[in-house]
């Protein structure tokens, strides 16, 4: 056993080649297997999803109703995580469900009828709550995954919904890259004893150069343009602080036979 990860986990971690956990996995995956709630501080890539599949997979038994509920703020981290459960229990053949909008909820209605585990946005999971299409009665773990960037899109109220909606008895695991004071509240109010840890960033800094201009606002376009025709790298990602901004820099960046998609 590696952390207390039991033999069919063990082996379908080995099938992924992974040899070594990254820090949030070996601090949490302990505390998550002994039952504690955990608060994590973690990025996006720092191998959480593994740290907190263990636990759920562990436990669960094919067959016998939801037993963990995953919350994510958008669809496609709703299908990522989902991936990696899929992958992590392949040996215990455990039935996961995404439950996420945009799509059509009878497909989700069926599946959820013999589903173990779910992993879905707030939004649709409220829908079904409000449908009686959704049973969180046998519900042993709960995770608040990238929990700061569900309360930023708003979701706190939906996310107060559904925990009330899950059973108290249960194991509370919230993954969040900053922990903001609506998160403090949340955690007082729904974590019992929590543990809170953190992890160093998955990226080293030592790898990174950092280099900034400081420029008027009327030359940081023909900057950019200067810089973008001397970069040698495949693909450049360029942040702009809004919708207009966006397609004013991509299109113009067209008109200076610089390949550009606005996203």
């Amino acid at each position: 056993k590696v952390l207390g990860v039991n033999e069919p986990v063990l082996r379908a971690i080995n099938d992924q080649r992974f040899t070594k956990p990254t820090k949030i996995q070996e601090k949490t995956i302990p505390l998550i297997l002994n039952g504690k709630d955990v608060i994590a501080g973690s990025e996006t890539g720092s191998g959480k999803t593994l740290a907190f599949s263990c636990g759920i997979i562990q436990k669960a038994k094919p067959g016998t109703g939801i037993q963990a509920l995953v919350l994510v703020p958008t669809r496609e981290l709703a299908e990522q995580v989902a991936e990696a459960f899929k992958t992590f229990s392949k040996y215990k053949r455990l039935n996961v469900t995404t439950v996420f909008g945009g799509v059509s909820i009878n497909p989700q209605m069926s599946k959820l009828r013999r589903t173990d585990i779910v992993i879905g946005t707030p939004g649709r999971i409220l829908d079904h709550l409000n449908r009686g299409t959704i049973n969180f009665k046998k519900v042993n773990t709960l995770v608040l995954d990238e929990a700061d960037m569900m309360l930023d899109m708003g979701f706190l109220p939906d996310v107060e919904r559904i925990i009330s909606c899950v059973p108290k008895n249960r194991q509370t695991l919230l993954f969040s890259a900053t922990i903001s004071t609506d998160l403090e509240h949340l955690t007082n109010k729904h974590m019992i004893n929590p543990v809170s840890v953190s992890a160093d960033e998955y990226v080293d800094p030592s790898k990174l150069e950092q280099v900034y201009f400081d420029v008027p606002s009327k030359k940081k376009f023909s900057l950019l343009v200067n810089l973008l025709k001397e970069e040698s790298s495949d693909l450049v990602m360029v942040f702009c602080n809004t919708r207009d901004n966006t397609d004013f820099v991509a299109k113009n960046l067209k008109l200076n036979r610089i390949q550009s998609q606005a996203i």
